[in-house]
């Protein structure tokens, strides 16, 4: 018994007439969203090298604020837009070509939501870890010094 599968992507906006033109087609779109992120890589515009916010400063709820927005709003927007560029990727290769799509309800929101969920968890971990070196490397009394 054949199973047919869904030829259209981005919720119906663009269909396609065989499965070998979908493939085609993801395979176009994905292309096209990683030469974005390479231009932006090699280029790097300095109008997106700023973050989107500066710390709030004094009293508790700046404090508060700082802490909760630092992983997401303060980061340099050139790292957000990657961050999201891939997640946009990983997505659409989970969802197309490994056909979940196809698959019951429960089982995509489980496979998905799960990549999701670490994908951001492996983010922020590596944007603290990242900031601690970093102050490790710049600090006034560091015994390390920048070889790299």
């Amino acid at each position: 018994m054949a199973h047919t599968h869904k030829l259209e992507i981005f919720r119906g906006l663009w269909k396609f007439k065989s499965n070998q033109q979908k493939i085609w087609g993801v395979l176009v779109f994905l292309t096209f969203v990683t030469a974005i992120e390479v231009i932006l890589g090699i280029y790097k515009p300095h109008v997106l090298m700023s973050p989107l916010l500066s710390p709030f400063e004094g009293g508790f709820f700046a404090t508060l604020g700082n802490i909760l927005f630092s992983p997401i709003i303060y980061m340099k927007t050139l790292n957000l837009i990657f961050i999201l560029l891939t997640i946009v990727k990983a997505y659409y290769i989970t969802w197309d070509f490994m056909h979940m799509r196809d698959e019951k309800g429960s089982l995509r929101k489980m496979v998905v939501w799960t990549a999701v969920f670490l994908i951001c968890y492996l983010i922020f971990i590596l944007l603290q870890e990242g900031g601690y070196v970093f102050g490790v490397y710049n600090a006034d009394d560091s015994l390390i010094k920048r070889d790299f």
